[in-house]
């Protein structure tokens, strides 16, 4: 619950432009790769983070699914939204052709939000190199 809360708390929708349910999708991947929600924590419900936000329903669903889609959540009917363990590894050829797609989605996204790709890759190097926190 004390995970919830803090999750709840950090989330924030911005008039950037940017669609709310891709603010949230960002955000709760965010919270996930720095560790905030772990594999098998239980997620905000929908309806929680609607009423914390003041946004519709129906654009927390639709965040909330596509991180489904990703494999970053499992929604389980009756019981809530968990944070998905991690796939098993991938062969080196299985890796190589997801890290390139997520290369082609990232530089698009970075694009789209006028975002230089070398200054993209010198805050990756340094988020892998532990020079900065990830949150």
């Amino acid at each position: 619950m004390h995970t919830q809360k803090q999750v709840l708390g950090s989330l924030r929708v911005e008039g950037t432009g940017v669609p709310i349910y891709v603010q949230l999708r960002e955000q709760l991947l965010q919270a996930m790769g720095a560790g905030v929600l772990k594999p098998g924590d239980q997620m905000p419900t929908m309806r929680q983070v609607a009423v914390a936000l003041r946004v519709d329903l129906n654009t927390v669903r639709r965040a909330y699914d596509e991180l489904e889609r990703l494999g970053a959540l499992t929604l389980e009917r009756g019981r809530g939204s968990f944070v998905a363990q991690p796939p098993a590894p991938r062969d080196r050829r299985q890796q190589a052709e997801a890290a390139d797609r997520l290369a082609r989605q990232t530089l698009a996204q970075a694009a789209a939000q006028g975002v230089e790709p070398e200054l993209l890759i010198q805050r990756i190097a340094a988020l892998v190199a532990g020079k900065e926190s990830l949150s």
